[in-house]
């Protein structure tokens, strides 16, 4: 099967994050498994969704890892010109949810796959190639854990981690870390005639609002900076806020989800310190009138930033891989910084497309990109069948 035919079939599956990817995952088993190539699938408790993992190449060594997700956002309230589950190539360009974030790169690993497999089985393949596909990433990253909890375990670790997320084939070699929190404001209801003699939990929120948006221009104006982002500096932000029953009754309950984009020089974790002995100090102050007064802040999830080094290995592997040799850093975030926390395996993120057309109606991947990453993945293929590891 082509790339574009690969493509094609990973598209039809619908794998919003909310929904399974069971299929897919089926879909690709099964592809490797017709190439003679074993896949392991890391399926959730429920069974709804999975991991899978496989090496081609000798098992005795470290390879050299593609990692990529398989869940895509929904579209819902979109206005796409044709069914997003449905590939249209028209005017260069390969249209459909997850063609850009990221099927167009599974698409290219799992043609260099079979490329691989025919190497392998000429017993050409000096360096194993592994593949790690994840659920759940958009919604935090969060599929993939079981899958590193996995490799944790494993007698041989890859070497080296390409994370084929949209870069227009740039190296990233780093993005921020995320915290993503929910704040509980307590109030005492009543009735709004008597609004006064309640404590509204929707204005309290708003109050630990207020202490957020303090917080983002103190890190604009004071904090720490990293110029290779395009925002550099670490960010705070309040999604959503959510309160109240009815517009006659005081509201006592009020929720604000709230996240800390990092870069690494500031630590989340302290940050979120610092807003939780704010918040204390708010609610002090409203005590003495209502005890229930009450900010409670609770983790949600949260994933590690990356910051590979620009001499690292691999950033030196996959600069030969490539066209553009230089190197940035993205805005959104990755399992990279998991793969490199957790495992200690070096990782970048690299990939045909261009996040700008993540996430929205009529997403697209340039076929000259999939062209050009399906070249990179042959200069890949060469390097795998040189030199055994360490050398590569």
């Amino acid at each position: 099967m082509s790339t574009l035919d690969l493509l094609d079939r990973l598209i039809a599956f619908p794998t919003a994050s909310r929904d399974p990817n069971r299929d897919l995952i089926a879909f690709v088993a099964e592809y490797l498994g017709a190439r003679g190539v074993a896949a392991e699938i890391i399926a959730t408790p429920d069974g709804r969704k999975a991991n899978l993992y496989a090496t081609i190449g000798p098992k005795d060594r470290p390879g050299i890892l593609l990692s990529g997700h398989t869940d895509v956002v929904p579209v819902d309230g979109q206005a796409w010109s044709s069914d997003p589950f449905r590939l249209r190539v028209a005017d260069g360009r390969a249209y459909g949810r997850g063609a850009a974030d990221m099927k167009g790169f599974l698409a290219c690993a799992l043609a260099l796959a079979d490329r691989a497999a025919a190497q392998d089985a000429a017993q050409d393949l000096a360096v194993p190639l592994h593949l790690a596909f994840s659920h759940d990433e958009e919604v935090g990253c969060l599929g993939v854990r079981s899958l590193i909890e996995r490799l944790a375990q494993a007698p041989v670790r890859p070497r080296l981690c390409i994370i084929g997320e949209p870069t227009s084939l740039r190296i990233a070699t780093g993005h921020k870390g995320k915290l993503a929190a929910r704040a509980t404001c307590c109030g005492v209801e009543g009735h709004s005639a008597l609004a006064p003699k309640a404590l509204n939990a929707i204005h309290l929120a708003c109050d630990f609002v207020g202490l957020l948006r303090a917080g983002q221009e103190r890190l604009a104006a004071e904090g720490p900076r990293d110029d290779d982002y395009d925002v550099p500096y670490t960010t705070l932000h309040a999604g959503v806020i959510a309160g109240g029953t009815a517009l006659n009754i005081v509201p006592n309950r009020c929720t604000v989800d709230f996240e800390i984009r990092n870069i690494a020089q500031d630590d989340a974790s302290a940050i979120l310190a610092g807003l939780m002995d704010e918040a204390a100090r708010l609610v002090a102050t409203r005590r003495a009138q209502f005890p229930q007064a009450d900010i409670a802040v609770e983790v949600v999830n949260s994933y590690p930033g990356l910051a590979t080094p620009p001499d690292a290995e691999v950033v030196c592997f996959v600069k030969a891989l490539v066209a553009d040799p230089t190197t940035f850093k993205v805005a959104f975030g990755t399992e990279g910084g998991l793969f490199d926390g957790a495992l200690a395996i070096p990782t970048v993120v690299c990939g045909p497309g261009s996040m700008d057309q993540g996430h929205k109606p009529d997403e697209f991947v340039a076929l000259d990109q999939l062209a050009a990453c399906d070249r990179m993945m042959d200069r890949l293929l060469a390097r795998l069948s040189g030199a055994p590891s360490p050398s590569l």
